[in-house]
């Protein structure tokens, strides 16, 4: 069975979109999880995330 070689060379162009399309929505992906990561990380090392300040924990004072 021949198959025509414009009919193969369009089939490896297709196959070669395809191929980076998934490489870039995987590095978008990826990006996007380190980004939300280090957003959260950043919170929890003791770095306040609200605007009352930590002097006092049974007082809620408004932060300077």
């Amino acid at each position: 069975m021949l198959i025509h070689a414009d009919l193969m060379l369009n089939l490896a162009n297709e196959r070669h979109r395809e191929l980076i399309a998934e490489s870039a929505k995987r590095s978008l992906l990826s990006s996007a999880r380190r980004a939300r990561k280090a957003r959260t990380s950043a919170a929890a090392r003791g770095r306040p995330t609200g605007t009352l300040a930590t002097c006092e924990p049974s007082v809620a004072v408004p932060a300077r």
